[in-house]
């Protein structure tokens, strides 16, 4: 009977723990329908339970009755006890699905045969109502779920119960219909339909569309640090250029913050930018993650941006003890406030010329002690304590910044020449006063010109009938005469050249146009367009000379040179001139020219020594200048005197470099030991001079790079670093006014002063790479664009004559 027993012990274990395994495969396929399984699988758990306290109780009854081999001998036999139950039930899942009804095993006939167990009692007919009752709303819940999972249960329908949303992620991406006779289930992202039975099909496939078929579906989206490879620009600002680059990239709001300073800045937009409504659309479009912030927000990141890029450049200063030059000027906003640009002019030690403005502030006044004083904390803020040279323009207060910064610097100013050659005047400015003389008695050949014109500018109908005087006169110029401002005389030589190109139209106009010949003033004949050639051809030589040495992305130091040479014999050569309109010009020109320029001995002779380490000239070609241009004395005495500041420079750096570098190693003695047999200065005057392929194309500071690497010159590489760097104009800190005009206008004249200074310098910052605009190729593109977008002929034409009969 114990065996029996056992045995019909161990087949109930056997059918639970198989049923346990059915509902952990089942539950995989169908929630809903596990639901309902659980509650008949706690009902017949409850029966199997009454019916195994039932075997226990009568076993321990009979325990006596058993023999103690009999027990010891069965391997099988165990006390089975609910708890037993109660185990297995624990280690399965909470679904379950009905409970295979228990067959009794067939017993064996023994000698001694227990009784039979007494059948299990019958459940109440109250129990099969309730049972039946709750198997009912068991099913209709599970029916309400499985309709629609995405949809909520409308108030007042009876069913207290919410409707479980989908625990599945793919229902995200997926929507139910049921409008045709089984369930579908179909993508958001290309439309495709799956079956999406709740009784029948799972999510399996929904995944597997996802993540492998689905061509729209955003995969990054899943996880938001997945990089993906794209082709991104370039930063002007790291020294890279233009152009792309494939790289990395993932989704990372700070660096879209900072990407949106950076845009508010170097495009100079205002910060109510991007509350723009097409702004935020275009964005939600683009990046739906990324929040917007406001307009004060953006000008904090602004800011933040500012100090990050002010602390980069502040290290570069410091911890390279790098020497500088500077140019300063002053400007008066729209706000009537009185601003300083103090700008710095530096070669890297990768030998690439440096722009950067360091502080565009307020300033009480212009007097030359304030903006001394200004200058000084400025450098001191910034950790600058090698300081070459200031160029400045002719203003007496500049004079006055000069004499107190160099009593200043002789303290803290480590540079190896104390400021001896600080004052450099700018030679932009200079030019401009020189050809203001001579153009002060305006001659009667430009006024008349000016006239004609101001008169076809001066209405749509005028400038119509002179253009259909150009087509008459086959002139194949796609641009136009433009009227200059008088006080400006580059203005003055650009309407001069504009107007000489349209001579024909201007007199095929006089012959069809009354008024254009009643003109006061009259109109200009032969001899006004004669003399209009002669002031075009010189005025040209100043306007390309202003044009180069105005520059601040190239080399202008040891070019200027060269111009002051062609300036000076030009002058000379018109003063002797038979002309009499010329004669009188270049008089004029060049007494004003020798007030600042005739007495070479207060000249800043960096200008000279930049040309003698141009490798092309050198020595030689000043020595030849002089003597071309100046009497045998003076040119003696200009040679003798460039070669002594040659060598004072040298032995200056030389001395400072040995005190800077001390250690004794067996390069330093052999250099050292091979300087004091062959001086650098004499070794570089006697090589020949560098004859280039292409001198167009010549790189001074590249052949000074190759020189400086190679150790050839080590001391005058240095030289040339800081002479090569010195900037012949301040249009540099001009042209930061052009940048504040645009920022500080009539409708954003609210910004406070360190705002204006943080969008100004900022924007240098990240501008300080960028590549020269090819304005001829833009100028072709532009032209072939206007082709494309004329309209037909016949439309016009149609369009005239309905004007006409109207």
């Amino acid at each position: 009977m114990a065996i029996a027993d056992n045995t019909r012990m161990k087949g109930l274990e056997t059918d639970v723990k198989k049923l346990f395994q059915m509902m952990e495969s089942m539950m995989e396929e169908n929630r809903a329908e596990c639901a309902r399984l659980k509650e008949l699988t706690d009902l017949k758990m409850d029966a199997l339970q009454a019916s195994i306290s039932q075997l226990t109780l009568e076993r321990s009854t009979m325990s006596a009755s058993y023999p103690e081999d009999v027990q010891s001998s069965d391997p099988g036999f165990t006390s089975a006890t609910p708890s037993t139950f109660e185990s297995v039930r624990s280690s399965g899942q909470s679904e379950s699905m009905p409970l295979p009804q228990p067959q009794s095993q067939p017993q064996t006939q023994t000698q001694t045969q227990p009784p039979s167990l007494p059948p299990l009692p019958p459940r109440s007919d109250q129990n099969n109502e309730g049972t039946r009752s709750k198997r009912r709303r068991g099913k209709a819940n599970v029916a309400d779920e499985s309709t629609n999972p995405g949809q909520s249960e409308e108030p007042g329908t009876g069913n207290s119960k919410k409707p479980v949303r989908p625990r599945s992620w793919t229902w995200e991406h997926f929507k139910k219909d049921e409008s045709g006779p089984k369930p579908r289930a179909i993508c958001k992202w290309c439309g495709a339909s799956y079956a999406a039975d709740s009784h029948k099909n799972g999510t399996s496939n929904l995944k597997s569309h996802l993540l492998s078929q689905c061509r729209k579906f955003p995969k990054d989206s899943l996880d938001p640090t997945q990089k993906a490879l794209v082709m991104q620009q370039l930063k002007k600002e790291e020294g890279n250029g233009m152009g792309n680059c494939l790289t990395a990239v993932s989704f990372d709001p700070d660096v879209c913050r900072q990407a949106l300073a950076r845009m508010i800045i170097v495009d100079e937009l205002p910060f109510r930018f991007v509350e723009g409504e097409g702004f935020r659309y275009f964005m939600s479009i683009l990046q739906p993650k990324l929040h917007i912030p406001g307009r004060i927000s953006v000008a904090r990141d602004c800011w933040n941006l500012f100090m990050n890029e002010k602390h980069k450049l502040k290290s570069v200063f410091i911890n390279s003890n790098q020497s500088v030059c500077l140019t300063i000027d002053c400007w008066t906003s729209v706000q009537n406030l009185n601003y300083f640009c103090l700008t710095a002019h530096f070669i890297d030690q990768d030998w690439k010329l440096q722009k950067r403005i360091l502080n565009f502030c307020l300033i009480k006044n212009y007097k030359g002690e304030t903006i001394g004083r200004k200058i000084e904390k400025c450098l001191l803020n910034w950790g600058i304590s090698r300081v070459f040279s200031i160029t400045v323009d002719n203003a007496s207060s500049n004079d006055v910044v000069i004499c107190y910064l160099k009593g200043r610097m002789e303290n803290w100013n480590s540079h190896p020449l104390k400021g001896e050659h600080l004052h450099v005047r700018c030679c932009a400015h200079i030019l401009n006063l020189v050809v203001n003389d001579g153009l002060k008695d305006m001659h009667s050949s430009i006024s008349k010109i000016r006239n004609a014109v101001r008169y076809v500018c001066a209405s749509p109908s005028r400038m119509d009938r002179f253009k259909s005087c150009i087509k008459e006169a086959r002139i194949q110029d796609c641009s136009c005469v433009q009227l200059d401002i008088p006080t400006r005389w580059n203005f003055t030589y650009i309407m001069l050249d504009s107007a000489l190109k349209f001579q024909k139209a201007f007199k095929r106009l006089s012959e069809r146009d009354a008024e254009f010949v009643m003109m006061q003033g009259g109109i200009p004949k032969t001899e006004d367009w004669d003399n209009a050639r002669c002031f075009v051809r010189f005025l040209k030589i100043f306007s390309d000379v202003t044009k180069k040495v105005s520059g601040f992305t190239f080399v202008t130091s040891s070019s200027y040179f060269h111009h002051f040479c062609s300036i000076l014999s030009s002058l000379k050569t018109w003063a002797d001139s038979n002309d009499i309109l010329l004669k009188g010009m270049a008089t004029k020109m060049k007494a004003k020219h020798d007030k600042y320029w005739g007495n070479l001995r207060n000249m800043n002779m960096m200008i000279f020594v930049a040309v003698v380490l141009d490798p092309r000239y050198k020595i030689k070609f000043v020595e030849w200048s002089f003597q071309r241009l100046f009497e045998k004395e003076d040119a003696d005495f200009l040679c003798g005197k460039v070669k002594e500041v040659f060598n004072g420079l040298f032995n200056s750096y030389r001395v400072a470099l040995n005190n800077v570098d001390m250690d004794d190693t067996f390069e330093n003695d052999v250099q050292a030991s091979e300087s004091v047999n062959t001086n650098e200065v004499d070794l570089y005057l006697m090589e020949s001079l560098e004859k280039p392929v292409d001198p167009s194309s010549f790189d001074i500071l590249t052949w000074w790079k190759v020189s400086s690497n190679n150790y050839k010159y080590p001391v005058l590489s240095q030289i040339a670093r800081d002479i090569l760097a010195m900037p012949v104009s301040t249009v540099a800190s001009e042209s930061a006014f052009s940048t504040g005009g645009r920022v500080l206008n009539q409708y954003r004249s609210s910004l406070t002063p360190k705002t204006v200074e943080a969008l100004i310098c900022a924007q240098n910052w990240f501008r300080a790479n960028s590549l020269p605009i090819d304005l001829e190729e833009s100028f072709e593109e532009f032209e072939k664009l206007e082709k494309e977008l004329e309209p037909i002929p016949q439309l016009i034409d149609e369009e005239d004559s309905g004007d006409e009969s109207d």
